[in-house]
């Protein structure tokens, strides 16, 4: 099994912007320049921001190819002019004038179109299937698809209360509000900064400090977002600093500390040699419940994680406070239940 595929097309350009950028600096025009280094720097920092700076890409580009095709084209009106005499002057100081401008506007006119193909195929490969359903390849070249996250909203959908109240990390909040019509408690468009940090607070404590915040919010069901078996490197586990982060940004997370989850050596790891606060907090046991017990790669142990490249250090746990109600087909999603509390008159 493969992992899923994630979009990297952007560095295919990089060769093109270095040609380009070179280009634009013997015409002039500074300002293109700084576009072109300043595109795939965006590109690598937010990915978001290429939505909001395309349109600023678009016009930049438009003014670098035509500084550079108004440039070179005026060489090539030399073989049109009249003038024998100012003609054998300019040949005389400039004796490859017009094959440098012929080669000039064949390459821009190769790049245009190297990238009207490459536009096509990132269009075909990268942004046509939906984000829900992801795609890897096998050893064997074959496609695999992963549907787990419709099969896991579809769940939700059909077998929890229509007022169910669902906690997850905010990123998956308009998927489960739309395909799974079920209550949210943060997603994309939350603007309530302490209700955030309140479900990275549950995240990042242990399970009987989660229990109180998670009776707190009227939880009913928790979903979590789990790539260890498939190799999905987009989890819940990669994103689980920004949980402690948020968690400890206000008063009622000042406890949380985003250093008791690293090492003593300052690293972020699951296996043994991780932190213990990590290791029995509830994302931790949310996600590798379970997972202890499965052999994930031939000649790995037990619960080895196929994105951090580690056997998990915490195995052998049970929970206390919720039950495990569904796992997709390839672990991608796992929800939980969250357990009524007991009936005090049945202490007596």
């Amino acid at each position: 099994m493969c992992c899923p595929e994630g979009p990297c097309h952007y560095r295919l350009l990089m060769p093109v912007n270095c040609v380009l950028l070179s280009l634009s600096l013997l015409c002039g025009c500074r300002m293109w320049a700084c576009g072109v280094i300043c595109w795939p720097l965006v590109q690598g920092v937010m990915v978001r921001l290429m939505l909001v700076l395309a349109p600023v890409a678009c016009v930049l580009a438009g003014i670098g190819v035509s500084a550079i095709l108004t440039t070179y084209m005026k060489n090539l009106s030399i073989v049109a002019r009249p003038d024998k005499k100012l003609r054998r002057t300019e040949a005389a100081s400039y004796p490859v004038k017009n094959e440098i401008a012929m080669v000039v506007v064949v390459l821009i006119s190769g790049l245009l179109s190297l990238y009207a193909f490459h536009c096509c195929w990132v269009t075909a490969e990268a942004y046509s299937s939906p984000s829900i359903v992801l795609a890897a390849r096998q050893h064997d070249g074959s496609r695999l698809i992963f549907d787990d996250f419709r099969e896991a909203y579809y769940w939700l959908r059909q077998n929890t209360p229509e007022d169910a109240k669902v906690m997850s990390w905010w990123d998956y909040g308009y998927q489960i509000t739309a395909m799974a019509n079920r209550t949210i408690l943060v997603d994309n468009n939350t603007w309530n900064n302490t209700h955030i940090s309140r479900v990275g607070q549950a995240m990042s404590s242990p399970e009987d400090k989660a229990y109180e915040i998670m009776r707190e919010l009227d939880v009913d069901y928790v979903l979590v977002i789990f790539g260890g078996l498939t190799g999905y490197a987009s989890d819940d586990i990669n994103k689980f600093l920004w949980m402690v982060r948020i968690g400890g940004s206000t008063d009622r997370g000042s406890h949380i500390k985003e250093m008791d989850y690293y090492t003593p050596t300052g690293e972020f790891r699951v296996d043994k040699e991780g932190s213990p606060t990590l290791l029995n907090c509830l994302m931790y046991k949310l996600c590798y419940y379970r997972f202890g017990q499965v052999y994930t790669e031939q000649g790995k142990p037990t619960g080895y994680d196929r994105v951090r490249n580690v056997e998990i250090g915490n195995k052998d746990f049970e929970l206390g406070v919720l039950e495990e109600a569904y796992t997709t087909e390839h672990w991608i999603v796992r929800i939980y239940k969250v357990k009524k509390p007991e009936n005090r008159g049945n202490e007596y």
